[in-house]
Formats: C-alpha cells, structure tokens, sequence
C-alpha cells in the first residue's frame, strides 16, 4: 500500500507547524548542502529553499508517489528515492534536517551519532519527532491490531521502533557536538469532520498494519481502530475534535 500524498496534505497546516518550530531553532545564517531526510511531498523542503537559496539541496525519501509530488512542485532540487535507514551523502553536510521521519527506523543510539558524523565543521542536525506512541491514537492501532482475525498478521509497536526519551539522545549526542538544544511540544490539533482522527493516521501511522493486511480486513482493522479512538477522542460541543499530538526536538550543531 503506497504512501498517499493527498491524504497526507489533507492537514498540510498541522503537519508543517512543527516543522516551521524545528526550522526556526536552527542556527545556520548560510549552508552550501543539504539534505532533507524523509523529505515526503516536499512540503518542508520548499521551507528549506527558501531559508536557503543557494544551497545545494537534496530531498531523500523511499516513496515514488511522495518524490512525484515533491519533483513537480520543486523542479530545481535534486530528489533521490532512496530508504534514509542506509542513505549516505557523497561529501559533509552543513544542515541535515529531517521532520517526522526518523522514528520509523530503528537503533537511534547508533543512527543519531552516524549522523552527526556526516556533517560538516560547523554543521547542524535537526530533527523533529512525533513522541506520541502512548496516546490513545496509537494505543488503538495496537489493540486493533488484537482485535480480530488479522491478529496473526500484524507486528505493532514497529512504527515507533527508535524512539528512546530526550534524556537518551543527550547521552548520545551531548560528547559529539558543541551545543545541543532538545525540547518537546504538545500540539492541540483542533479538527473537523466526522472521523477527522483516523484520517489523520491512515496517511501515516495506520500505512504498515493495512499494507500487512489482506484486503478483505482492512475495512475490519479500521473500524475496530475507529470504534476505539472515537471514544477517546469525543467530539466537542462545537462538533470539532481536539487532539493533542507530542513531539519531540533535537538540534545538535558540530
């Protein structure tokens, strides 16, 4: 099951928020290379060429569909379909900056430092995170995943299989850079419609368990997750839902 760029910029707003909160941290008044790990639409490397306009700035992501819409919007950017997990660039980097991607891969407490290790003297990381993983919007997808005959066909709790506390990054990373700056945020997305949350997690968090899925349950995988976040997250008197969304913020400069 591809990754669906329309789905995902269904909440373009809320998405780029924490983007826009990562990107204003960042200390670089100029950089000559970049890279955008987990670059998707191209949404947030738009924000990157514009903060930096002669730089030379690569977007990397796995999925075709995603880099088809980054390359029609941003003609001038080199995009290379590649997974970030083993992605190398070919020369030191002055600004690596990836939003809402690095959970998806595994053994941060060597990635992060791998990663430090490509930039330039000098050089940023800046990374944003969801650190959501125990609210109720991904408590269901795990119970849902439970709850039926497709049991045998899920593995959950893969979509946050990096993802340690801030305290672990500091150790991580406090020896290899000059400063490191680490916060988090609690968004409250404020949504419309009638099913607003699970729209917003069939683009991203729900994508693995309904590509796992043989067709004939997904519509039964998605109805047990709906069942289960429309009760935690109850509609307001003024027919919007209110979903709070953690995220977490690193930016290390070498």
């Amino acid at each position: 099951m591809p990754w669906n760029p329309s789905a995902y910029l269904a909440f373009a707003s809320e998405r780029l928020r924490p983007a826009l909160d990562l990107l204003a941290q960042v200390p670089l008044e100029r950089a000559a290379r970049v890279a955008d790990l987990g670059c998707g639409a191209g949404n947030v490397t738009r924000l990157l060429v514009e903060r930096f306009p002669s730089a030379e700035l690569t977007g990397v992501d796995s999925s075709p569909e995603m880099l088809a819409r980054a390359k029609s919007a941003l003609p001038g950017v080199r995009f290379v379909e590649a997974d970030i997990a083993s992605w190398q660039p070919d020369a030191p980097l002055d600004l690596i900056f990836s939003n809402a991607a690095l959970h998806w891969l595994p053994e941060h407490a060597r990635l992060f430092p791998r990663l430090c290790a490509w930039l330039a003297p000098g050089g940023c990381l800046a990374v944003q995170m969801p650190g959501s993983f125990q609210m109720p919007s991904h408590t269901a997808a795990r119970e849902a995943a439970l709850d039926g005959p497709w049991r045998g066909c899920l593995k959950p709790g893969e979509e946050h299989a990096g993802v340690c506390e801030l305290r672990d990054y500091h150790a991580w990373l406090r020896p290899l850079v000059r400063n490191l700056d680490l916060w988090e945020t609690t968004y409250l997305h404020v949504l419309e419609g009638d099913d607003p949350v699970t729209e917003w997690f069939s683009s991203t968090l729900l994508v693995p368990y309904l590509e796992a899925l043989r067709s004939e349950h997904r519509a039964g995988f998605l109805a047990a997750y709906r069942r289960r976040v429309k009760a935690a997250y109850p509609r307001q008197g003024d027919g919007r839902t209110l979903m709070p969304m953690r995220r977490i913020f690193i930016v290390a400069e070498r």
